[in-house]
């Protein structure tokens, strides 16, 4: 929670200067401060204002003193209440108005009114301020309202279900695709359409992220949830059905459309299903279910490829998605939240149209300049120049337009100044990047460099599975009970760094002991940490900014690992081209990279054999070195996010 200053207690005496003092109502959260005369206090033209719709307010008989002095009690919901009278009760001119921070008082006449810290100007501590300090956090107490309700038993477990099950379709079908491409490949004759196969997907979901989060704090959470998976779903049926190259490339950015939505939508339906200081573990469960698909998208792939049909790897989604559609639609309510309504106008411009108009084509521009260059072109010819320059102008206008609409931009600035919300960002952003390079580079090394198969190279993947799965429950566990995330998240760093780092060392000769127990390293890291800066953000914002806070942690986490993997793939390119220049002069480096890395012992001569895999091994550990850096990296934002507690303990410390 964040800091509460109590307002010193006043006497009632008129002055030349009106106020507007309404006593928080009892039996909410709000009760629980009442002893250390808390007041909202307002200058004498929302005075006025509120003497206007005075039919708003209730007086009870339940006050001290004369009218002036009765208080607005017994009302259990702020924002329910019945038409009468009240008067307007002044307080000392030398009375300096409080300051206002953080979440939002749904208040009837002003609408909302932010409550988190009271600090007047001029106040000093106070015994009943002190009192506040060391008190124990309020159970249970959510920034939606003292009458939040939250499921439990078996519909919190349905619902929990159907959430993992819907990110972990949502991942997969971002890692799936890889070990089916030979196949497809092979059924289209579209060799030279490979990069789309995945890009498509990727550069939908990375461009709507952002603009979903507006639709989950604006729309229907329950509604835009299920929404997305139906695009999802019928992207999948698109993919699975295509009769052509083109048809599947369709189906792919149809599918990521829907897939942008998912994962923040089921960040934001946990927020309203289990409360604050329980949610970590919950969280834990749900983001580890895109650690797993990550690395178990290769074997399932491999094994729908070879045992059925690459087709399977689409309809898979299908029954998935429809179990997540029920459980959502029959279990989870529609959370009530004060939002004010708004006419359809209104409601367009508040979801920045004018901002995810120009955001969307500069993270395409951005995409494409990075899958392009280098394979399709060379880095400085005129497209790939032009592409960076125009994802360049495109961004900075962006900001300038995020500036300018200030509440109603896709992320208003007030949320991106909070401290926890960018160093989460980087820190989701960095985790992103090592953990999905090493994903996308490993099952390579395990092909190229030790013959595996692709489904074998998927089995020798489950180290750093388990690592993530396990720790990333096991500290959403500690979080809920301990309270406090920061530590878990410079834990989690300096594991990546090591675990990420010794990784690099491989060589062809690598044990089997070594390549599990440092994927283990790598994965408990990112286990550890995964899921910290989504906690981080929901624990700073107010509830309202929840959505958009979330949106941008997973947008920084997919644009991360989209970046980097990109990256990965240029220096594995250019070094495996110089490698094998140099371990096997002869040899056309062109010809082994089309030959692909399950191929090489089939394909190359055997005198050559041993200078390819040389090459490939040298390659690979130097792309690990992108994952390495930037599992470095998140050390920096671990450190700068607020030492903050999910159960309210550090009342002192405010917010971003």
């Amino acid at each position: 929670m964040a800091s509460i200053m109590s307002a010193p207690d006043y006497s009632m005496a008129a002055t030349s200067r009106s106020h507007l003092s309404v006593r928080l109502p009892k039996e909410t959260l709000y009760s629980s401060l009442r002893e250390s005369s808390r007041y909202f206090n307002f200058d004498s033209e929302t005075a006025k204002l509120a003497r206007d719709a005075d039919e708003w307010l209730t007086t009870h008989p339940n006050g001290s003193g004369s009218k002036e002095s009765k208080d607005v009690n017994g009302i259990s919901r702020p924002s329910s209440i019945a038409p009468s009278n009240f008067s307007v009760r002044s307080l000392p001119a030398d009375y300096s108005m409080p300051e206002y921070h953080g979440r939002d008082f749904p208040h009837p006449v002003m609408g909302s009114v932010r409550h988190n810290e009271i600090r007047p100007r001029s106040a000093a501590p106070t015994e009943s301020t002190e009192k506040l300090r060391s008190s124990p956090p309020v159970d249970g107490v959510e920034p939606t309202g003292p009458d939040q309700e939250y499921p439990t038993g078996v519909k919190l477990a349905l619902i929990t279900l159907a959430l993992c099950l819907a990110v972990f379709v949502m991942a997969l079908d971002n890692s799936i695709i890889a070990t089916a491409i030979p196949r497809i490949t092979d059924a289209f004759e579209s060799l030279n359409d490979v990069g789309w196969y995945g890009s498509a997907y990727m550069l939908t979901t990375a461009a709507l992220q952002l603009f979903f989060g507006k639709l989950y704090t604006y729309g229907s959470i329950k509604w835009t949830f299920l929404s997305a998976i139906a695009i999802f779903e019928v992207g999948s049926l698109i993919c699975g059905v295509a009769p052509d190259s083109v048809t599947l490339i369709v189906g792919r950015a149809i599918a990521g459309v829907g897939g942008a939505g998912i994962f923040a939508g089921a960040l934001t339906i946990l927020a309203f299903s289990v409360p604050l200081h329980k949610r970590p573990i919950y969280t834990g469960l749900v983001s580890g279910m895109w650690g797993i698909s990550s690395v178990a998208g290769p074997l399932l792939g491999g094994l729908f490829t070879d045992k059925v049909s690459w087709r399977w790897c689409f309809y898979i989604n299908l029954p998935i998605g429809a179990i997540t559609v029920v459980v959502i639609l029959f279990f989870f309510p529609e959370p009530e939240r004060d939002i004010e309504p708004a006419t359809w106008r209104v409601r367009f411009w508040q979801l920045d149209p004018i901002g995810t108009g120009i955001f969307m084509p500069a993270i395409v521009c951005l995409l494409l300049a990075l899958q392009w260059g280098g394979v399709d072109y060379d880095w400085d010819d005129s497209v790939i120049t032009s592409l960076f320059m125009l994802a360049a102008f495109l961004l900075i206008l962006f900001v300038y337009v995020q500036y300018k609409m200030d509440e109603n931009a896709t992320v208003p600035p007030r949320i991106f100044k909070k401290r926890t919300v960018w160093a989460g960002a980087f820190f989701s952003f960095n985790t992103g990047a090592c953990f999905l390079t090493a994903m996308y580079f490993l099952p390579i090394w395990f092909q190229a460099v030790q013959g595996q198969s692709p489904i074998m190279s998927g089995v020798r993947n489950l180290p750093m599975l388990l690592g993530i799965v396990l720790c990333a429950m096991a500290a959403g566990a500690a979080v809920t009970a301990w309270g406090y995330y920061t530590p878990f998240m410079i834990a989690g760093s300096i594991l990546m760094a090591i675990g990420f780092g010794i990784i690099t060392t491989f060589e062809v000769e690598t044990s089997t002991a070594k390549w599990i127990g440092y994927q283990l390293i790598a994965g408990i890291g990112v286990g550890v940490g995964l899921q910290q800066s989504l906690i981080a953000v929901q624990v700073v914002c107010e509830m309202v900014d929840v959505p958009t806070a979330t949106a941008l942690i997973v947008f920084a986490q997919t644009l991360g690992g989209a970046l980097c993997v990109t990256a990965g793939n240029t220096v594995f390119t250019n070094t495996l081209i110089n490698k094998i220049n140099e371990h096997v002069p002869g040899l056309d480096p062109y010809f082994v990279i089309a030959t692909g890395a399950t191929n090489i012992r089939s394909v190359i001569r055997e005198e050559w054999l041993d200078g390819v895999i040389l090459a490939y091994n040298d390659a690979l550990t130097t792309s690990f070195y992108v994952g390495a850096g930037t599992a470095s990296a998140t050390i920096i934002g671990a450190m700068l996010v607020e030492w903050r507690s999910v159960k309210g303990h550090d009342i002192e410390m405010g917010a971003a």
